[in-house]
């Protein structure tokens, strides 16, 4: 094999260095959408959206399905509530609610599942489904939470909560830590689709025309030279105008 050009050389290491930083955001991304996923989890499932707080007539918690309300003779929570009996949801908001933030979450677990999908399809085909995966459970998120306060009128919250609670109104009570983590989540679903678009998007643009690249299953990535030395010089000399001297 002849010795390589040094306009050559210089491409391939850029080349070798831009497709290094791509694999690692790459990384760093499947890494953020998994502690996404299990925050996800856990606002779903902890009934941690609302609760009392010092002038509440009643101590207790209401999350998106179950809720603890405290007896107002002995003091003690009284739980109720499931998602699979949707009759114990003290209101049709909350079910609602339920809903979408529970699909929410399970798209973001499809995803990490679809990582999987690394090993037998193109990189950017599976960049671009999580994308709009995210994409989709930030809308999920987002409807979840806007519709979530539509249910604080329902006796049970008043019970807790005081006469003067409403619709969007949360009268003595206050929000809890699970609702704020799930109106963060709808920024970091926004975030992690953006990033998923654009790590999708750069796969098949690392070098120019006169370079070709290729994304296999296995993820790795073939670089070849094309056919034509003068094409080649040519398009190397664009590439490394303003970043290498030869």
């Amino acid at each position: 094999m002849g010795k390589m050009l040094p306009a050559q050389e210089a491409a391939r290491i850029y080349h070798t260095n831009y497709v290094r930083n791509a694999r690692a955001m790459g990384v760093l991304w499947a890494l953020f959408t998994l502690c996404f996923a299990i925050i996800m989890v856990v606002s779903f499932i902890q009934p941690y959206w609302i609760g009392d707080s010092i002038d509440t007539p009643q101590a207790g918690y209401f999350g998106l399905f179950s809720y603890c309300i405290g007896n107002a003779l002995t003091g003690e929570l009284i739980c109720k509530g499931s998602p699979l009996d949707f009759g114990t949801i003290p209101s049709s908001a909350f079910k609602t609610a339920m809903f979408f933030v529970g699909i929410s979450t399970f798209l973001i677990i499809g995803c990490i599942l679809c990582f999987s999908l690394f090993f037998f399809c193109n990189s950017a085909t599976v960049y671009k489904i999580c994308a709009w995966m995210q994409l989709a459970a930030a809308a999920g998120l987002m409807i979840g939470c806007l519709i979530y306060p539509d249910g604080w009128d329902s006796n049970e919250v008043k019970r807790m909560c005081g006469d003067k609670t409403d619709k969007y109104t949360l009268g003595a009570c206050t929000v809890r830590w699970a609702f704020i983590l799930c109106i963060i989540g709808i920024l970091d679903a926004l975030i992690l689709s953006f990033l998923a678009f654009v790590l999708g998007n750069r796969q098949d643009n690392l070098l120019p025309d006169d370079f070709k690249v290729e994304n296999k299953g296995n993820g790795l990535t073939l670089f070849s030279l094309p056919a034509s030395p003068p094409r080649l010089l040519e398009g190397t000399s664009k590439l490394l105008n303003g970043h290498c001297h030869l």
